[in-house]
């Protein structure tokens, strides 16, 4: 694993990526944010876009292909439009565009810009854009990236779960897979999700048990948090990684049942996380983790120092049952309810994870007395010799 971060001056931009190599393919998350300076979202976009052009310039770029981009926005309805105005205008330049599937939302970065970027790439594996989906094909295996995936037919954060959901299915069903079988990471964006979130739940329950996912068989590791679409009629937003020609044992979800309970014990459905094992690497994809106990109680009520101190023992305590530790992380996601903990957590982060790619964001998690929340990715590099290699 390797670790660089680079401050850009002219730019007022710092990239911080992660670079990983193991067999013959690379694997690098980056993120990038920029100071505010004052300025209007077209030019901190021009800004971000040219400290991204930069990064590909490193040498452990080279031949390096973006998989998946998320913009996190202070005002996507406004924002979105500027973004994609300026991507059509680049493919008419030599400047890099969102050749890949994007998500974007309004999570605003709470460093007081208007966006931040992350980006996921590989090297050594062949990549195509279809629709809505970026597909790695390797080895015989084959990955599908989905964001963005919205309906406004309906009026109700339920209903568009439905209709949400059933549009992933069908587009899994392009790739001759299924939600149950192949789907291993999802992201629910809510809007308002103090008042919407049930209607996610509820819905999202009811899909997965038509979908042969229950408490009996197993569920996805997951995010759902507070995040706003660009459609001002969209109240969800979701965002996928599924994969095929994988045998299920090169699967295992992950518990920590000394610091977690089951999410199924309180009526959710997803997996604290989930460990994808091959021959020259494992994955550990965890789910959005905040400080509860293995009762399902909230810990440390009103206390965003001891939340996150939590948080953090939770996250360890999953990664340690995957075979990995802090070491092994790539990037973070933080979400916070309250933007005046900013400055506390985020010295926390960087004096514990210095080297680390990492963002935070304005986004309310699920329960209100939750104040803080963290996703990771991490990979290890192994020797499995009944799997093939990534």
């Amino acid at each position: 694993m390797k670790y660089l971060s680079n401050y850009i001056e002219e730019l007022g931009a710092t990239v911080k990526l992660t670079h990983f190599t193991a067999g013959d393919v690379s694997e690098v998350h980056a993120i990038l944010t920029i100071e505010p300076r004052g300025e209007m979202f077209d030019q901190q976009f021009t800004r971000i876009k040219a400290a991204e052009a930069q990064l590909m310039q490193l040498p452990e770029m080279k031949d390096a292909q973006p998989i998946f981009k998320r913009y996190f926005l202070s005002d996507a309805t406004n924002q979105v439009p500027v973004i994609q105005k300026q991507s059509m205008l680049n493919r008419q330049s030599s400047m890099i565009n969102d050749q890949c599937t994007v998500s974007y939302i309004q999570q605003p970065p709470l460093d007081g810009s208007k966006l931040a970027l992350w980006i996921y790439l590989q090297r050594g594996t062949d990549v195509a854009t279809t629709g809505c989906s970026t597909v790695v094909t390797h080895n015989d295996y084959r990955h599908i990236w989905t964001m963005g995936l919205t309906s406004t037919n309906a009026d109700t954060s339920y209903m568009q779960s439905w209709e949400t959901l059933f549009a992933y299915i069908d587009t899994l069903k392009h790739f001759d897979a299924t939600i149950e079988a192949n789907c291993l990471r999802t992201w629910f964006f809510v809007r308002d999700v103090d008042t919407q979130y049930n209607g996610l739940v509820k819905a999202r329950r009811e899909c997965f048990a038509e979908q042969g996912l229950t408490s009996e068989t197993h569920y996805i590791a997951s995010t759902g948090i507070g995040g706003t679409p660009a459609d001002p009629k969209a109240l969800i937003q979701l965002g996928a990684y599924a994969m095929t020609g994988f045998q299920p044992e090169q699967q295992r979800y992950l518990y920590a049942p000394t610091h977690l309970n089951r999410t199924s014990d309180y009526g959710v459905t997803f997996e604290r996380g989930t460990l994808m094992q091959y021959g020259d690497r494992n994955h550990v994809y965890i789910s959005g983790t905040a400080s509860i106990n293995n009762h399902g109680e909230v810990v440390h009520v009103g206390d965003i120092r001891r939340q996150t101190q939590r948080m953090w023992e939770n996250v360890e305590k999953l990664l340690e049952e995957g075979g990995m530790t802090y070491d092994d992380i790539m990037q973070i996601i933080v979400y916070l309810r309250d933007g005046a903990d900013y400055q506390l957590v985020n010295q926390m982060f960087n004096e514990k994870f210095p080297s680390i790619p990492y963002v935070v964001t304005l986004a309310p998690v699920c329960r209100p007395t939750w104040l803080v929340e963290m996703e990771c990715v991490a990979v290890k590099d192994v020797k499995n010799e009944q799997f093939r290699n990534f």
